[in-house]
């Protein structure tokens, strides 16, 4: 079994099925909109998978591949999980596991301009790792929050099929491009309508829910040093040293976009 599931259609350009400004700044780091898109996307998909969830054997959770940073989806798929697993609970199931796709990333552009060609393209070049065993003969779901080209379940179906990993897939997301006559870079438009500036992203980190993420993470190491500067000066130290020790974990250190603001952060 192979299949896929959104709860947002999006169809028109002008009307969003979602609340914009609530899922920007989730994609930058709140995980409050997090848990509430997770509480909405389980509740749709149970009403639709209920029956396959609780027939089938051991269940894996698998957020979008990252290697050390989390994604955005990863919070997402935190909290769809705690539901995946009261409902479970509730009907004397075994509770869900977690597994990950491991990724080097081997850019700094943003594709979420791209179209499905060239962000296959882009992400080519990129290395993954799964735990085939883990996962074998298993339901496994896969959560993401949006589906605009497809490219992201194209490239996990390709690693399935290089590993020769067996099981049901099931791709979850929180929205779903629906109209292919809009233009994929919509994406962007929904990824920043809530950030427009260095002052946007001081305010979300110093919020109470607040935690990095891949997106932020490469966002302010692509800084000027003027803004830069800026950020640091408006966050605690205790942000910036786990900015700092974030960054060299995804060896962001060694990319010269990043390096140079990399050097700036005084860490403890």
């Amino acid at each position: 079994m192979n299949k896929s599931y959104s709860l947002h259609k999006i169809t028109d350009e002008e009307n969003c099925p979602f609340k914009e400004a609530e899922y920007s700044k989730f994609k930058f780091g709140s995980k409050s909109y997090a848990e509430k898109f997770a509480k909405e996307l389980f509740a749709g998909f149970v009403n639709e998978f209920g029956e396959c969830v609780l027939s089938g054997g051991e269940i894996v959770i698998l957020p979008s591949p990252y290697l050390s940073i989390p994604t955005a989806s990863n919070f997402l798929c935190y909290y769809f999980k705690k539901e995946l697993n009261s409902f479970l609970f509730k009907n004397g199931k075994k509770a869900s596991i977690e597994s990950k796709i491991y990724r080097n990333q081997t850019y700094v552009t943003d594709y979420g301009n791209l179209d499905f060609e060239e962000r296959v393209k882009l992400i080519s070049n990129d290395t993954y790792y799964i735990d085939r065993n883990f996962i074998e003969g298993k339901l496994c779901i896969f959560v993401d929050d949006i589906k605009i080209t497809g490219s992201h379940e194209h490239t996990v179906n390709k690693i399935l099929n290089q590993y020769n990993v067996n099981g049901d897939f099931v791709f979850v997301y929180y929205a779903e491009l629906a109209n292919k006559e809009i233009h994929p870079k919509i994406e962007n438009h929904y990824n920043y309508f809530a950030v427009k500036n260095v002052e946007d992203i001081v305010q979300i980190i110093n919020s109470p829910c607040f935690q990095y993420n891949t997106r932020i993470v490469k966002f302010i190491l692509s800084f000027n040093e003027e803004q830069f500067d800026f950020l640091i000066n408006n966050i605690s130290a205790e942000k910036s040293n786990e900015l700092f020790h974030l960054a060299i974990s995804n060896n962001y250190h060694q990319i010269l976009e990043y390096k140079t603001n990399i050097n700036v952060i005084k860490i403890d």
